[in-house]
């Protein structure tokens, strides 16, 4: 009679890890047919709207790119739109390992101080200059803690574009920030920048700007106008001051334990589809601004260009931000010079 029952018990597990081992339920642990090569899934998140040019790189590019030069082994999920979680809580995704892959902005810059640099204000004259600063051993210097001390491995930096304010009025002058309650990034460079020109700061995640806006918790909002017609925030804005105070990159990212678990050959498909993809889109947004600048017009939105003694004084209120950028690191006044001798 035991010996029977052994005889059930170890028929059960057999079958049990017979089911297990073979792959039932597809996606992650699934085998390529007849390779023997495991599938891989990599979700890739970002914050962006769909018909953004961040999501349109990823779907265009570092997707098909992927997926066909890794002969299926790896696919590529994309999700758009803080699908999942705001900024923050897919960067955290990412270092964890639930999630493979993210495009953040610089929500790292709290621990990593480096990695703030892009966005000091008035930095870079334009998109060559930003090409050719993060491209180079200046920018691999900024992302070289990001594995050490977040677990995160960098692959390319892309572009979210030069940052302008938009408004529920006109922003003509100096004197029309006193007061204006302007919602920025919960980052300390941003906040001191908006409460240097005179605004009242609402630090607020991205997804929550529309509804802000819209119930008027909020005058203004800082972001590239690409972000404004994409998310469709011109509805419940009247203005644009085109003051290009601050350039936005983002940056391709993977979580290292993952990224490390994969072949030599699959790193190097995802490196190389990163940069692509990356380059694309750059391209994408630099062309993207006429079009943007005139559908948002088509569609009532005013733009007022700063002039010479506005710009200054926008440029000569941004300098406590350098102030204390400075005080606080010692390295920073140097590569501020390096970067505008580029």
């Amino acid at each position: 009679m035991k010996k029977n029952k052994l005889f059930v018990f170890s028929t059960s597990l057999t079958l049990a890890l017979t089911f297990l081992l073979s792959g039932c339920g597809g996606g992650e642990g699934e085998k390529t047919s007849g390779t023997g090569v495991e599938k891989k899934t990599i979700k890739v998140a970002h914050y962006f709207a769909e018909n953004h040019p961040q999501n349109i790189a990823l779907k265009e590019k570092f997707k098909k790119m992927v997926e066909k030069e890794s002969n299926g082994e790896l696919k590529v999920r994309i999700y758009a739109n803080s699908t999942l979680g705001a900024e923050k809580e897919f960067y955290d995704g990412v270092r964890n390992g639930t999630i493979e892959m993210g495009v953040p902005g610089l929500i790292m810059q709290s621990d990593i101080p480096k990695m703030g640099v892009p966005e000091w204000p008035f930095l870079f004259r334009d998109y060559d200059h930003v090409k050719k600063v993060l491209n180079g051993p200046i920018g691999e210097e900024l992302t070289e803690d990001l594995d050490p001390k977040h677990g995160v491995t960098p692959l390319a930096w892309s572009a979210n574009g030069f940052r302008m304010f938009s408004s529920n009025r006109p922003i003509k002058s100096m004197k029309d920030f006193d007061g204006l309650r302007l919602r920025m990034p919960n980052i300390p460079n941003y906040i001191k920048l908006g409460e240097s020109l005179g605004a009242n700061v609402s630090p607020l995640p991205i997804s929550e700007v529309f509804t802000a806006l819209e119930q008027k918790v909020v005058d203004a909002q800082d972001n590239p106008i690409a972000t404004l017609r994409s998310s469709g925030w011109n509805e419940v804005q009247s203005d644009v001051l085109e003051s290009k105070h601050m350039f936005s990159p983002n940056i391709y990212i993977i979580n290292s334990k993952f990224y490390k678990g994969l072949t030599k050959e699959q790193q190097k498909i995802i490196q190389k589809a990163a940069k692509e993809s990356a380059a694309y889109e750059f391209d994408l947004m630099e062309k993207s601004y006429e079009d943007d600048k005139a559908y948002l017009m088509d569609n009532g939105i005013k733009f007022t260009k700063p002039d010479e003694d506005f710009s200054q004084k926008m440029l000569k209120a941004s300098q406590p931000v350098y102030d204390e950028v400075f005080e606080k690191n010692d390295w920073a006044k140097e590569l501020a010079g390096k970067i505008q001798a580029e």
